[in-house]
């Protein structure tokens, strides 16, 4: 069944925004909050970052939303722990590109195991009406994402 457009005002648009942003948030820290707890959000979401190919302390510090220092210092700790590895450009070598090893792509994979196998659990007493609910949901999520990483964000 086709719904009607109707046009949307600025309390629904942030009434939507708020409760999306909340509760996707504690969503990710539920589903972290158990396991091994080898890597915490910001390691995931660098090391699934890295996963697509190297990138340099900007480009990470810009995809996670922190400041360089402070990627700086991650990319420290997960080198440290063999998860990434680092190599100079060889065109400029005052940059350098972070990428995953072997070990933080098994530990990343673990990590999304068990987030997987937590979601498959909560999920799995839905209707079937959630779960389509949920699937179309994903796809607009997508389209979000999408539309965020091509345009710059409003000051």
């Amino acid at each position: 069944m086709l719904r009607p457009h109707v046009p949307v005002g600025q309390a629904d648009l942030d009434m939507a925004a708020a409760t999306f942003l909340g509760r996707s948030s504690r969503l990710a820290r539920l589903l972290l909050r158990t396991g091994t707890r080898e890597l915490t959000r910001t390691e995931a979401g660098v090391l699934t970052t890295l996963s697509d190919g190297t990138r340099t302390i900007t480009e990470l510090a810009d995809a996670e939303a922190v400041a360089q220092p402070t990627m700086s210092r991650l990319v420290d700790r997960l080198a440290g722990r063999g998860f990434v590895s680092r190599q100079r450009e060889s065109q400029d070598g005052r940059f350098v590109r972070v990428a995953i090893t072997p070990k933080g792509a098994t530990s990343l994979e673990a990590t999304t195991d068990h987030v997987r196998a937590l979601l498959r659990h909560a999920l799995r007493d839905l209707p079937e009406s959630d779960l389509v609910a949920l699937a179309t949901a994903g796809d607009v999520i997508e389209r979000i994402i999408e539309k965020l990483q091509r345009e710059e964000p409003p000051q």
